[in-house]
């Protein structure tokens, strides 16, 4: 189906083509009325006198919505829905019938109809209908759009020597209960690569709750894991259940353990032990079933010895240690990734597609990513956002790879970031997704070093780049 666009008074896929209704009913005055109707909405109509002719009009051209009659001479109207079904699920059907009794009403719905309408029609509950229930496709296939485009945002990329021993560590560590911890650079991808755990799990149906340690304030940070009751604290004004309890019969992903503080790393060591949790302020035990994976770009050993990380909860979470290999370790995956994130930028940005000109991606290969991954993943953007034309040159790449060196700018002062095409809102963003990407870039994609060069909170810097469409 084409894309909606909501305007008042009509639907309309876009300015050139309008939804295609197909009415199929064996009464001529029904077929004349309901398609003249339609058309005054801006609709496109196909009519059929009966379940036979209409099936054959389904095979000869794609529709977006069929009114279906149940009671015709040649065809039973449920028969022709079976078949629509059959042949064009997804298509969704409103039936039409001035006999039909509850009965038929119910056996249409459970068959796949989306609505069912009494004759005689109203023109105005008809409209609605057709209206809410294109609406509804529409949003049906956004979500089966948005999932695909999460799946394929999270799919790991790379076929280089360090990367397959990644994939066969996964392969072999998902199917287990075994707690996982994670090490590797900042950027690396230590996330998709517990997602991929999970993913890959018996507990794959079932909720994968992340909580990023160091973006949490230390205050919450219980309450975060474990729930609260209501009154437990100032500002407790209802009951909450924790991260624990949301992943219940699933996985948690706790990344950056090595931020956590001890009196926290005592707490989550006694769950992992006992298997129980008690939200703040509640004497109460709730018992769950969590695999828990961690993860980390501190070296823990070391943190241990500097009294800064608990040795027992170290080996509470190190029963299958997993490391992610830098960027630098596997360079040959740097054209597959650029690939990849190009598709997935232009896409996210509203930008039309755009490739790199002969050279240019051999200059983005040869840059040290010391941010790794994620420091590659943001510099792409950077490229599609700012690069105005479909073609990335190498120029481009020296450019808005170096810091302080930006087009019309050779001296090593900012340019201007005017451009005519943008409002100043758009133009504000895009400064200052720049800046942020630059601070990240500069401190190696840890957050918490490159809030401080910018003079903000921790938490603050995260809103922003939620906000600006940073993702790490």
């Amino acid at each position: 189906m084409n894309r909606l666009i909501l305007c008042p008074g009509r639907i309309i896929l876009n300015e050139h083509q309008m939804a295609t209704i197909l009415i199929i009913d064996d009464e001529q005055n029904i077929l004349v009325t309901l398609s003249r109707a339609l058309q005054l909405e801006n609709y496109r109509t196909e009519v059929a006198g009966g379940g036979k002719v209409g099936l054959s009009k389904l095979a000869e051209q794609p529709v977006d919505l069929v009114l279906l009659d149940v009671k015709m001479p040649d065809m039973d109207g449920l028969d022709v829905l079976e078949k629509i079904s059959e042949s064009h699920p997804g298509l969704p059907v409103i039936m039409m019938s001035g006999h039909a009794t509850v009965e038929i009403a119910v056996r249409a719905v459970r068959m796949g109809a989306i609505d069912f309408l009494e004759k005689p029609l109203s023109s105005e509950k008809v409209m609605v209908t057709v209206a809410n229930t294109l609406k509804l496709r529409q949003l049906c296939e956004e979500n089966r759009d948005l999932k695909e485009l999460a799946g394929l945002q999270n799919r790991m990329v790379g076929d280089s020597p360090p990367m397959r021993v990644l994939y066969d560590q996964i392969k072999i560590v998902a199917p287990s209960n075994g707690r996982v911890l994670i090490t590797g650079e900042n950027g690396s991808g230590k996330e998709l690569v517990a997602r991929a755990i999970h993913e890959n799990s018996l507990r794959a149906s079932n909720p994968f709750i992340k909580v990023n340690c160091a973006a949490v304030p230390r205050e919450l940070i219980e309450s975060e894991l474990f729930g609260h009751e209501k009154g437990s604290f100032t500002g407790a004004s209802q009951q909450r259940r924790g991260k624990f309890e949301l992943a219940d019969a699933g996985t948690l992903f706790l990344d950056e353990i090595g931020d956590m503080r001890l009196s926290m790393q005592a707490k989550l060591l006694r769950v992992l032990q006992e298997g129980e949790i008690e939200r703040v302020g509640s004497a109460d035990t709730i018992v769950g079933d969590v695999r828990v994976i961690a993860a980390t770009n501190q070296d823990l050993p070391k943190a241990i010895s500097a009294g800064r990380f608990r040795e027992d909860l170290f080996h509470r979470l190190n029963v299958i240690p997993i490391r992610v290999p830098a960027l630098r370790e596997r360079r040959e995956d740097i054209p597959a990734l650029t690939s990849h994130f190009l598709r997935q930028a232009c896409e996210q940005n509203n930008r039309p597609a755009k490739s790199f000109a002969p050279g240019a991606l051999e200059r983005l290969s040869d840059h040290d990513f010391s941010g790794n991954v994620r420091e590659l993943k943001n510099s792409v953007e950077r490229l599609v956002i700012m690069v105005p034309d479909d073609t990335i040159k190498p120029t481009d790449v020296d450019c808005w790879m170096k810091p302080g060196l930006r087009p019309g700018n050779t001296e090593g002062t900012e340019s201007s970031f005017y451009n005519p095409d943008l409002t100043i809102k758009e133009m504000l963003a895009n400064a200052e997704r720049t800046f942020i990407l630059q601070a990240l870039q500069n401190r190696d994609g840890h957050v918490t070093n490159a809030a401080k060069q910018l003079g903000l909170e921790r938490s603050h810097l995260y809103k922003k780049m939620k906000a600006l469409g940073i993702r790490q």
